[in-house]
């Protein structure tokens, strides 16, 4: 499976934080939003990753991340020259996607909870159709609406309803079959000119393959797509931190624990990030992996 992670748009919202930055490069506590996501299809076994983001805010992305290789990954860059819809991603990423399955996640969206690489990599090994992520919220009628059978089959979708008929949002990350990419080629622009995801995922319902993932209580789902919510998301990622004294979406990190790198490489990027604490703690856990003995230089 091949994965993209959009990290477009022009985050108007966010203004003026990002008249001059991409949303996307926003520290979330102690990080780059964009580790977020990405470190959400490392830990889904994904290795071969396109990033989707402005002309403009390309070069940037590039230099933080680069290739990929000291991740233990492969990292491609494409751009998105206007804001033209979420499912306009498939559209862009169809040479990266080629004859694979493919996960698409939205830059701003992060996702923590118990076992969730499990679940990831459950979903992905046995995906037929597609695959949607949903979580209960307060205020449904802000987004995308989903219900489902006994048997977590969608069997309708609702975008933005008036009077929602499930209080389960549907999140900004999505599984799909090849066939995605055909679909997405025949969609139509909506009222507001933008190829919607909704009607994407639209056609699986009808199709009967669209499986709906409840995310569940003791799981957190946080779009940082405005001043207070992106507050909100570093305040519980910095909780998280000193109540549990992990790192959520450390990358080097989850590239260890996935085996994309070995212990010696992680201790060395931790090196590399100086003394700042996340690099402290980089290098801590590297330490604390046996393998770092016998790790090769």
């Amino acid at each position: 499976m091949k994965g993209i992670i959009l990290a477009g748009g022009r985050g108007t919202r966010l203004h003026p934080l990002t008249l001059s930055v991409s949303k996307q490069l926003l520290p979330v506590h102690d990080k780059p939003m964009i580790y977020y996501p990405l470190s959400v299809l490392m830990l889904a076994n994904i290795r071969d990753i396109l990033i989707i983001s402005t002309p403009h805010d390309l070069g940037a992305f590039q230099d933080l991340l680069g290739d990929g290789s000291r991740l233990g990954i492969n990292l491609t860059y494409a751009p998105q020259t206007e804001p033209r819809g979420i499912a306009e991603a498939l559209i862009i990423g169809a040479d990266h996607i080629g004859a694979d399955d493919v996960a698409l996640i939205l830059g701003d969206n992060i996702f923590h909870g118990p076992g969730f690489g499990e679940v990831l990599q459950h979903h992905v090994r046995d995906l037929s159709g597609c695959v949607l992520f949903g979580y209960r919220v307060p205020d449904p009628e802000r987004y995308g609406v989903a219900r489902a059978d006994d048997r977590g089959q969608i069997v309708s979708l609702e975008e933005k309803p008036a009077r929602p008929r499930s209080n389960m949002a549907v999140t900004g990350l999505y599984l799909y079959e090849n066939d995605v990419v055909e679909i997405a080629r025949k969609l139509r622009p909506s009222a507001r000119g933008e190829l919607e995801i909704t009607d994407v995922n639209q056609v699986y319902v009808e199709r009967r393959s669209a499986v709906l993932v409840d995310l569940g209580r003791g799981f957190a789902w946080l779009d940082t797509g405005t001043h207070n919510s992106l507050t909100d998301a570093s305040h519980y990622m910095q909780l998280m931190e000193q109540r549990q004294g992990i790192r959520v979406a450390c990358i080097e990190e989850v590239a260890l624990n996935m085996g994309f790198i070995d212990a010696g490489a992680c201790h060395r990027l931790g090196e590399k990030l100086g003394s700042s604490g996340y690099g402290q703690y980089v290098m801590r856990i590297a330490a604390q992996t046996p393998q770092l003995l016998t790790a090769t230089p």
